[in-house]
């Protein structure tokens, strides 16, 4: 029987007995339907999970006992960052939950010159948290001890000046002349780069390149933009990290 699985933020220690914030207690109780005596799995982002048994589920309140610690970890050994051009609605959801199944540490949300959607200063804390609530959903299912972290939106420019020591960085390109496979990798870090809809301006990729990111295509066919981060995101785990 699959055991659920739900993201704390807060600390967790073996014999502790907590009482779940209205959110999650919401969550177990009305949507997953567990009853008292039910077991349950937390973690808290911080490496390893922990087995706990429901000891109080009413309206009122939701308390857990933590039963022991599992040191478990499903992280690939390449650790992998994506600037990702932001795309339209639920694409970039997508794209967010995906990635992070597909083992993303960092998530970088990027305005190109391209880009299609226009996010207010307001509105960006807003959208901020809600691609990072679906990288904890997405952790909580996949089985990961880590939920990726997703950065403040920041234009290409801010972005492309980030000092990214020690990694392989690459930028997607359907109409660059290598393919990922062609390149070599020494290093336990990867850095992907990949554009909205409209794909990248040519200033932009000459700065990119002046940035030492290497240009690279995947296949023959134009992907569109949540499909090549997956791609690319699927390749180079088979490449050099856990899906060799």
């Amino acid at each position: 029987m699959r055991v659920s699985r739900l993201y704390i933020d807060r600390s967790l220690n073996r014999g502790q007995t907590i009482e779940l914030d209205d959110e999650s207690g919401h969550y177990l109780r009305s949507v997953l339907r567990l009853k008292k005596q039910a077991q349950v799995i937390l973690f808290n982002g911080l490496g390893g999970e922990y087995r706990c048994t429901l000891l109080e589920v009413s309206r009122k309140r939701v308390r857990i006992n933590i039963d022991e610690k599992i040191a478990r970890s499903v992280e690939s050994p390449l650790e992998v960052s994506i600037g990702m051009g932001i795309s339209r609605g639920d694409r970039m959801d997508m794209a967010v939950q995906k990635s992070v199944e597909l083992g993303v540490n960092h998530i970088s949300p990027i305005i190109t010159q391209r880009c299609n959607v226009m996010i207010k200063a307001e509105k960006a804390e807003q959208k901020l948290k809600h691609w990072q609530k679906i990288a904890q959903h997405a952790a909580e299912q996949c089985g990961r001890t880590v939920v990726p972290q997703i950065n403040p939106i920041v234009t290409f420019a801010s972005w492309i000046e980030t000092e990214f020591s020690e990694a392989l960085k690459i930028f997607l390109d359907p109409y660059a002349e290598k393919p990922l496979t062609q390149l070599e990798n020494q290093h336990t870090k990867v850095v992907l780069l990949t554009g909205s809809e409209g794909g990248f301006c040519e200033q932009e990729k000459k700065i990119a390149i002046d940035r030492q990111f290497i240009p690279i295509r995947l296949g023959q066919r134009i992907l569109r933009t949540e499909t090549a981060s997956l791609a690319a995101l699927s390749a180079v785990q088979l490449l050099w990290g856990d899906f060799r």
